[in-house]
């Protein structure tokens, strides 16, 4: 695996953590945090992880690192939240191909919609693949970039499942098509095999129409 240096200090040798006061969270530091935020987290989707540093991404929020510190606790915490903020991008539109179509497509329909989404080259994906990386790189650091990950993506999985399974089952089945769907983008994004990929997703759609008609 490839390493990814991440600088996070404030790009002049100070360690990246808050010296200053943050926001309180009034609505209006709140919207100013956000926009900051977005900034922050489409430079990262477009320059990727390395070299990331509070300098750097005041730059692209056309601000200061110091202002940077004022609403975040340092580099750490900024990468972590532009990051959750990118895969709140890419977590949008999953849901949005879950909930799309003809109301009665069956379970393996579902999960070929939500494959194309996760597949979908576009700016940022190679840099969520990179922050679960980091996290295994370093867990004692980032290992939240991780775990947070299946936080954030379990919820539109297990709501495309049989509402009258139980919900251990719910949880079983949307456990084993996160995982089966992260191990073919990271296939596909390392050896570019689409072919291979293709004929991944044809098993995993067997296996899902055996698991719905299987009843509970």
């Amino acid at each position: 695996m490839q390493t990814v240096e991440v600088s996070t200090s404030a790009g002049d040798g100070a360690p990246g953590r808050a010296g200053y006061r943050r926001s309180a969270g009034s609505a209006r530091g709140e919207a100013r945090r956000r926009e900051l935020l977005d900034r922050v987290a489409d430079d990262l989707a477009v320059s990727g992880l390395v070299d990331f540093s509070l300098r750097r991404a005041a730059r692209a929020a056309g601000t200061t690192h110091k202002v940077l510190l004022y609403y975040f606790d340092g580099a750490d915490d900024l990468l972590r939240q532009a990051i959750i903020q990118l895969r709140e991008r890419r977590i949008n539109a999953v849901a949005a191909a879950v909930v799309g179509g003809p109301a009665d497509r069956t379970l393996a329909a579902r999960v070929r919609a939500v494959g194309a989404v996760l597949m979908r080259e576009e700016p940022g994906l190679r840099v969520l693949e990179q922050a679960v990386g980091l996290a295994m790189y370093d867990p004692g650091r980032y290992a939240a970039l991780g775990r947070e990950a299946s936080q954030q993506y379990l919820p539109p999985l297990l709501s495309m499942l049989p509402e009258g399974w139980s919900d251990r089952r719910k949880l079983e089945v949307a456990e084993m098509i996160l995982a089966v769907l992260q191990g073919f983008r990271a296939d596909w994004l390392t050896s570019g095999d689409t072919a291979r990929v293709a004929a991944g997703f044809n098993a995993l759609t067997r296996a899902l129409e055996r698991e719905e008609a299987a009843g509970e």
